[in-house]
């Protein structure tokens, strides 16, 4: 049989051909391979071919033969995601707040690269996510890049923090560039948030992360490591409303009997619920970061939520609504 123009990239598409050609509904016969490989130019008799399917099950394909009649069709079992896998990951690509449209496509089509032509179909998914907006930072991917690697390298960073205005236009939120000591990335309410030390006011800070731009990786070591040790990431995302800073308090929220899920998805399992003196209702303290938008949250969640102590965050709370009340008149 004549050598093909392409012969010494036989393997290649032969990987290429079984990868999207084939899954556990579709196999291939030894003469439909044939076939498929024609198209890239290659030739192969039948003893070649069983020689290469081998050799792809030694890299790691899971090739598999099952008879069908006088001959053997063979497909791909087992691959490195499965078809749910792939679906999962499609819709977290596609209903994500923090990946642009366009990237979302791109690694979509990455994805669906990784299965056969027929449960690629499959992954042509649409997930509805009613109000998303998508950001359009195309530039976070490189500055996630960059903040990783100064964290890997014990190194601190400069950057330009950006804030909406009216003109609907980013602009610097402050003149002078920010100079921090990056410690840890936090998904919180849909974005990326940066936790670093802020040596000038000694603290931690969060940044969220497709706001900042033109960050640079400097040569000066991280600072902030005692304040970091005894940061807890979970609690920290979760005390947070909005991921807006505000007083830590010990605050006890009471709720009525059938919204205990609200809590419970929101603190964790590991708060501790006790009843309350008003019948039907229960009581839970849990710290949280004081502010207006975890005020917000309990506006939104309705009469069935209120808060009981500390008598300074509930006077807040008063005044908060009636201030609301007020705007709304």
């Amino acid at each position: 049989m004549p050598k093909g123009k392409k012969q010494k990239l036989k393997l290649y598409y032969l990987n290429k051909i079984m990868t999207e050609k084939t899954d556990d509904q579709h196999g291939l016969t030894i003469k439909e391979i044939q076939m498929h490989l024609a198209k890239y130019e290659c030739t192969a008799d039948r003893k070649s071919l069983y020689d290469d399917l081998d050799a792809l099950s030694v890299m790691g394909l899971d090739i598999i033969g099952e008879p069908e009649g006088n001959t053997y069709r063979y497909h791909v079992g087992q691959k490195q995601f499965d078809i749910a896998e792939l679906k999962l990951l499609v819709d977290a690509v596609q209903s994500s707040k923090f990946i642009t449209e366009r990237k979302s496509n791109d690694l979509i089509k990455k994805l669906t690269g990784m299965a056969s032509e027929y449960e690629a179909a499959q992954l042509k998914r649409q997930v509805v996510v009613q109000g998303r907006v998508k950001t359009m930072n195309e530039s976070i991917y490189y500055v996630v890049d960059d903040i990783h690697r100064a964290i890997s390298q014990n190194q601190q960073i400069m950057f330009e923090y950006m804030q909406w205005n009216l003109k609907k236009q980013l602009e610097k939120k402050r003149k002078d560039p920010y100079k921090v000591s990056p410690w840890a990335l936090i998904w919180a309410e849909e974005n990326y948030y940066l936790v670093a030390y802020d040596e000038a006011e000694d603290c931690l800070k969060h940044f969220r992360v497709d706001k900042m731009k033109s960050i640079a990786v400097l040569k000066e070591k991280r600072k902030g490591r005692e304040k970091y040790e005894n940061f807890d990431v979970a609690q920290y995302s979760t005390k947070n409303f909005g991921m807006y800073a505000g007083e830590e308090k010990d605050v006890r929220i009471a709720f009525k009997n059938e919204m205990v899920g609200v809590i419970i998805d929101r603190f964790g399992k590991e708060i501790i619920i006790h009843d309350s003196d008003k019948n039907g209702w229960s009581e839970t303290v849990v710290k949280v970061a004081v502010s207006r938008h975890f005020f917000g949250w309990i506006f939104a969640l309705g009469p069935e939520f209120t808060i009981t102590a500390p008598k300074d965050v509930v006077k807040m709370f008063k005044n908060a609504a009636e201030e609301r009340f007020k705007t709304l008149e």
